[in-house]
């Protein structure tokens, strides 16, 4: 197998918003970011993964992009962008920008310039049709909205406000790459790819048999020409790292993106997890692993995570953030750190931060939830019912703010923070898991520095010896003489597990546990509410 610094890494992603706020204004700002770069470096992440920070209208937390070229102010300025981009290098680590490509805000020159006249230069840069099919949006109840100007409907995957380019123009693309060398000249070390999945549009626009099931957004004929086409043009030109976000894909489709003799991405995140599974179920979880297991090995490359700026915290949501907060925090980084694939942390996950209920929809940004909130409520829904309902996936459970410390706004901010702090940030916060050599940040580091250690971790084989158990996830990683068995018990209740023969004649050297002791050495583990241990076989 190919070997490459980012299959290596260990990616840290930064929601800048809500990371750290440098000014009292309430968002978090690059200026934030640099300041807290230290506490990454001496977390031991390689890589930072930064979300949108160009200029922006804001109404989806910048994934609306109004200027490819600019920082939007509350980030802070191009000079202290550039600033954070060789403070990160001086550190011996990379940064990667988020980048949105299948759409602009409705605010972006282009789009302005396309909606003006049905016979403007810019008119084929987006979608235009006379009348609408039936599909749905990621947002909206409907994909197309009505320009009263033109007399025609536009296209958009997301919000009204976030229209939908039209790839099959060659000026659009050309625009596109001219863009992203901007960035790479500056020397930036990659890019997440934003629903990279969607370029590509089915021609005619068909309606669908069934509106609600959105698939026929994604994975459409040409998108692998476009990919390719990238990579061409641009990606293969520089030492990167290009990660898609994929959904809605299965492994054998998912291989297309990712297999290293197509030269389209370097890794993908599928959502088969995240967005397919609400809630813990074990069984398909391993099924799931091993699937894409099988599709992937030796041929491209896989990532790993449970959690993200769009999927709630991975403690609250797959594990138990209650009676075993810490124990289940750290076996849910053992099982991501461990698993074939690219590892990504979201920040504070480390930490061990949770999700959280707000009283009101009021209190909640996330534009996904507010749209959802108000189609469900016109159509007669209890209004309490269905913010109960929407709660636990919202994206704002993960877009709380940081929680540095004990202070007012859990350090966040000296301001009034755009959105609101986790009210466990008291006992939930980076100084008391600095102070605390049992937290799950230092758990964290001792993950990170065993994945460096041991290539195994990276580049080894995986079989999973309990594809039927429903409590214990146990499995190997073997490269050359580098042997590790990792053994989960994902369930609040203690579990034996009986090693089988394959493994029982070699000796256990334990390498990392999250409880304070592992001193068995008979073929059957005791393994405690949540444990998880690592071992080496010699």
């Amino acid at each position: 197998m190919k070997r490459a610094w980012w299959k290596e890494a260990v990616v840290y992603q930064v929601y800048w918003r809500s990371f750290y706020d440098s000014n009292g204004d309430g968002y978090g700002d690059l200026q934030g970011v640099i300041e807290k770069l230290d506490y990454m470096k001496h977390l031991g992440v390689n890589v930072i993964w930064l979300n949108p920070c160009y200029e922006s209208p804001d109404k989806d937390n910048g994934y609306d992009i109004a200027d490819y070229y600019r920082i939007m102010d509350k980030a802070g300025t191009m000079k202290t962008w550039e600033t954070l981009l060789d403070e990160v290098h001086k550190r011996d680590m990379k940064l990667i920008m988020d980048l949105v490509v299948n759409h602009t805000s409705d605010q972006h020159p282009w789009f302005i310039e396309s909606r003006s006249s049905k016979d403007n230069p810019k008119r084929d840069w987006y979608i235009w049709r006379d009348k609408p099919n039936n599909w749905r949006s990621y947002f909206t109840p409907s994909a197309w909205e009505y320009d009263e100007a033109t007399g025609q409907y536009y296209f958009h995957s997301f919000a009204v406000e976030q229209p939908d380019l039209n790839w099959k123009n060659h000026e659009v693309r050309e625009e596109i790459y001219n863009m992203m060398r901007f960035w790479l000249d500056k020397g930036i070390d990659g890019f997440r790819l934003d629903a990279i999945a969607l370029l590509a549009k089915p021609d005619g626009f068909p309606n669908a048999a069934d509106p609600y099931d959105i698939r026929y957004l994604t994975n459409n004929p040409g998108l692998h020409n476009y990919l390719r086409e990238m990579n061409e043009r641009v990606f293969k030109h520089y030492d990167i790292f290009t990660v898609g976000e994929v959904a809605f894909v299965s492994p054998e489709e998912g291989l297309k993106y990712v297999a290293e003799d197509r030269h389209e991405l370097h890794t993908l995140f599928h959502f088969e997890v995240c967005d397919e599974m609400p809630s813990w179920e074990p069984l398909r979880f391993k099924q799931i692993q091993k699937r894409w297991y099988d599709a992937l090995w030796g041929k491209g490359w896989n990532s790993q995570f449970l959690n993200n700026h769009d999927h709630t915290r991975q403690v609250t949501r797959y594990g138990n953030d209650k009676q075993y907060r810490v124990e289940s925090a750290k076996l849910l980084g053992t099982m991501v750190h461990t698993l074939p694939g690219t590892p990504y942390i979201y920040q504070g996950e480390e930490i061990g931060m949770t999700g959280v209920r707000f009283p009101s929809i009021d209190d909640y940004n996330d534009i996904a939830m507010k749209n959802k909130y108000a189609e469900e409520v016109a159509k007669g829904r209890d209004p309490e019912e269905v913010l109960k309902s929407l709660q636990p996936l919202s994206r704002d459970n993960s877009r709380t703010p940081m929680q540095w410390d004990d202070s007012e706004n859990a350090g966040f901010t000296t301001g009034t923070p755009w959105i609101k702090v986790n009210p466990n940030y008291k006992e939930i916060n980076v100084k008391q898991a600095l102070e605390d050599s049992n937290s799950v940040y230092h758990y964290y580091r001792k993950l990170i520095q065993l994945r460096k250690i041991h290539p195994a971790m990276v580049y080894g084989t995986f079989h999973d010896f309990t594809e039927s158990d429903p409590y214990i996830y146990a499995y190997t990683r073997e490269l050359d003489d580098d042997r590790l068995l990792i053994v989960l018990n994902h369930c609040d209740n203690p579990n034996d597990y009986e090693l089988p023969s394959a493994l029982s004649t070699y000796t256990r050297e334990p390498l990392l546990g999250n409880y304070a002791d592992i001193q068995e050495t008979g073929a059957v583990l005791h393994m405690r509410p949540h444990e998880a241990r690592i071992y080496q076989l010699k």
